[in-house]
């Protein structure tokens, strides 16, 4: 993190990281937005909502738009360890493999079993512990191995990566009203609230949505601090042990509220968005969750941006969720 505050990300800096994504070797996507009304989705609300479909990013999520700023801004060959539940994971190990770099995942145990594998697929070792020993062993790894950390959500590169897709959201929608964006530990939240905030769209709402079992921003707003919780949900992409304090600053002075959502609202949320033939897993259904069981305020007759922001589901995870 080093000296980094909510002061030194500029839309300069976002933009400059906006352009290093678009021309990244890894070859990020920018992926469809569509109006649900062109969607066999149901809908009760008057409006003109988009949907942001980043589960058919390269990688199958939002997250190679931060790894891919990220990995151009660090020495190629590198040794690099890092925390993740999947999705980071997969996206550092596929950078890793791109940029001929040593890599590993420290993953909580949680985690399904198929994602463990296949990031050891592509060249990384990955550690599985509980998720309270997550830095623990991270910082083993920085301190007895000589590898650089590389942090999945706190890290000013990968939130300017992340705003990317804020600016691809306002090369659609020049003014949008309303953005709904999924938060785990706040990175992708922090860089497109602050993409969108910085860019002049001052009088845009941004809400973050998280599971109510793991909802450590909602609880930092509260206390008016970044904060950690034992975390617990379906949606494990949004279940880390602690709020970003990078991204809890951003998302202070940019986000309007944090919102939660059940497991249970997110298990139907997968099954609806799959049975509309979306493929998106738990953590990326949290903003359509939040939209249609009317946890955002006043949006009838707005302009609304949902970001469903991944889909790596495999077909044994699938078979759990109701038809």
């Amino acid at each position: 993190m080093g000296d980094f505050s909510a002061d030194s990300i500029t839309e300069e800096m976002l933009r400059e990281a906006h352009e290093t994504v678009r021309c990244s070797p890894l070859d990020v996507i920018r992926t469809p937005m569509i109006p649900w009304c062109q969607t066999t989705l149901p809908l009760n609300i008057s409006g003109q909502i988009h949907i942001k479909l980043e589960n058919m990013q390269r990688t199958g999520s939002f997250k190679i738009r931060g790894v891919a700023n990220q990995f151009a801004r660090r020495p190629k060959g590198g040794h690099f360890v890092t925390m993740s539940a999947g999705n980071y994971g997969k996206t550092f190990a596929y950078a890793c493999k791109h940029y001929r770099s040593k890599g590993k995942v420290v993953m909580p145990e949680t985690a399904p079993i198929s994602r463990s594998a296949l990031i050891q697929r592509l060249g990384v070792e990955v550690e599985r512990v509980p998720t309270p020993r997550l830095m623990d062993v991270v910082n083993r790894c920085v301190q007895e191995d000589g590898m650089t950390f590389l942090h999945s959500y706190d890290d000013p590169d990968l939130i300017a990566g992340h705003a990317s897709l804020g600016f691809e959201i306002l090369d659609v929608i020049a003014h949008p009203d309303v953005v709904v964006v999924c938060c785990g530990g706040g990175g992708l939240l922090a860089g497109v609230a602050a993409a969108i905030k910085l860019s002049g769209c001052e009088n845009t709402r941004i809400y973050g949505v998280e599971p109510e079992g793991a909802c450590t921003m909602y609880k930092s707003f509260i206390e008016k601090k970044p904060v950690g919780m034992d975390a617990k949900s379906i949606a494990s992409g949004l279940a880390p042990p602690f709020a970003g304090v990078l991204p809890y600053e951003l998302c202070q002075r940019y986000v309007e509220e944090i919102v939660l959502v059940t497991d249970e609202e997110i298990k139907s949320a997968v099954s609806t968005l799959y049975t509309a033939g979306l493929v998106v897993e738990p953590s990326g259904t949290a903003a359509f969750a939040a939209i249609v069981n009317n946890r955002i305020p006043d949006i009838d007759d707005k302009n609304v941006v949902v970001i469903v922001s991944g889909g790596n589901i495999g077909k044994d995870e699938l078979s759990n969720f109701p038809d």
